[in-house]
C-alpha cells in the first residue's frame, strides 16, 4: 500500500470513529440521571466498537459516592463500576491521557484481574469533574494488537471531555434530587419521603386491604451523649443508628430521618404485632452492639413506639399513635414496645 493509500484509509478509519462517537455523543446528552448516562455509554462503546470488556473503576471518593454507596444504589452499578484507590487511579493517568497496553500483566497490579480475564489488550480512558481525576472507563480486547503504546489517544481524549461533561450537568440535577430527599449526616430518607411513602401505603391499604404498620425511634439519653462526648460523637452516633436500622430491617421496609434523634420505620404489609416483635429486635440489637468510638465501645439505645393501620387513621395520626407509645416506653425505661 502506498503513503498516500495509507493516509486515505486512515482518514476514513478516523472518520468512521469520529461517526461512532458523535452517535453515542447523541443519545447520552438525552439521558437524564447518571445510572442512564453511564449505563447508555457503556452498552454503546461495547456495541459499536466490538470491544471484548467494558466497565467503570471510581476513585475512593468521587463525586458519585453518595449515588454508588447509598440508597440510589442499583444492582447494574454493582455490576460495572468497581471501586480504587485514588492514588492508584492517579498512577494510572499519571500524565492525564489514556493508557493503551497490552502489558496486563503489569496492569494486574492495580486494576482487580477479574476485569482483564480473557483480554489481552487494554485501554484506560480518565475521566474528569472540575478538573479532578475522579474515575477511568476500562476498555478489553481479546486481541492483543487492539490497544497497544504506540496507538494514538486523541479520539479516546475526546470522548473523556464529552463524558465528563455530560455527567457534570446530570450529577448537578442529581445531587439537587438528592439534598431534596436525603439526610446528608444519616444517609436516609427524609421526611419529605416518609410523606410519599406512608401515603402510598395508605392507599394501598384503603384499595387493596394491605396492612402496614410504622415504627416511631429516638435515640436513648442523646442529649448527654452530645454533653459527654460533643456533638461529633453525637453525629457519629445518629449516623450509626441509621445504618443499622437500614441493615436490620427488610429490603421493602422504608427507613426516614424525622428529626433530630428521631427516626421512622415503616413496615410493609406488617400487622401491629409483627410491628412490635421487629421493634424489639431493633432495642435488642443496639443493647448488644455498642457503637465503636474512638478505640472504644459506647453504648448507644433506641426506644420503640408502634402503631398499625387499620385504613381509616390519617398519617398524622398513625405517628401521633407511634410517638404516644413511644414515650410510655421511655417512661417505663424498658426500651421495648409497651401499649396503651
Amino acid at each position: 500500500m502506498s503513503q498516500l493509500q495509507q493516509i486515505i484509509e486512515n482518514s476514513k478509519i478516523n472518520e468512521a470513529i469520529a461517526r461512532k462517537l458523535f452517535e453515542i455523543e447523541t443519545e447520552i446528552l438525552a439521558c437524564q440521571s447518571s445510572e442512564e448516562l453511564l449505563q447508555r455509554l457503556l452498552d454503546l462503546i461495547q456495541t459499536k466498537f466490538n470491544l471484548f470488556g467494558i466497565s467503570l473503576l471510581l476513585a475512593d471518593l468521587t463525586p458519585l459516592s453518595y449515588l454508588i454507596n447509598g440508597n440510589w444504589q442499583s444492582s447494574w452499578h454493582k455490576k460495572n463500576t468497581k471501586q480504587i484507590a485514588h492514588e492508584q487511579l492517579a498512577q494510572l493517568h499519571a500524565n492525564h491521557k489514556p493508557l493503551l497496553s497490552n502489558d496486563l500483566k503489569q496492569l494486574a497490579k492495580i486494576i482487580p484481574p477479574s476485569l482483564l480475564a480473557g483480554a489481552k489488550s487494554a485501554a484506560l480512558t480518565p475521566l474528569f469533574l472540575e478538573g479532578k481525576l475522579f474515575a477511568s472507563l476500562l476498555f478489553t480486547d481479546q486481541k492483543a494488537t487492539r490497544f497497544h503504546q504506540q496507538l494514538g489517544t486523541f479520539h479516546l481524549e475526546q470522548l473523556a471531555v464529552k463524558v465528563s461533561l455530560c455527567l457534570s450537568n446530570v450529577l448537578i440535577r442529581e445531587q439537587l434530587a438528592y439534598m431534596a430527599h436525603y439526610d446528608r449526616l444519616t444517609g436516609v430518607a427524609n421526611r419529605r419521603l416518609m410523606e410519599v411513602c406512608i401515603g402510598e401505603e395508605l392507599i394501598r391499604q384503603r384499595r387493596y386491604g394491605v396492612p402496614f404498620s410504622l415504627l416511631f425511634i429516638d435515640c436513648n439519653k442523646f442529649k448527654a451523649i452530645n454533653d459527654t462526648y460533643g456533638h461529633d460523637c453525637g453525629d457519629k452516633v445518629l449516623a450509626y443508628v441509621a445504618s443499622q436500622l437500614q441493615e436490620l430491617i427488610r429490603e421493602n421496609d422504608k427507613c426516614f430521618r424525622y428529626a433530630g434523634d428521631e427516626f421512622v420505620v415503616v413496615l410493609a404489609s406488617q400487622t401491629l404485632l409483627e410491628a412490635e416483635q421487629a421493634s424489639e429486635r431493633l432495642c435488642q440489637f443496639f443493647q448488644q452492639n455498642p457503637m465503636p468510638y474512638q478505640g472504644m465501645r459506647l453504648a448507644v439505645s433506641i426506644s420503640c413506639g408502634a402503631a398499625a393501620s387499620d385504613g381509616t387513621q390519617t398519617m398524622e395520626q398513625l405517628l401521633k399513635t407511634a410517638d404516644k407509645n413511644l414515650y410510655a416506653n421511655k417512661k417505663a425505661r424498658t426500651g421495648m414496645v409497651f401499649k396503651l
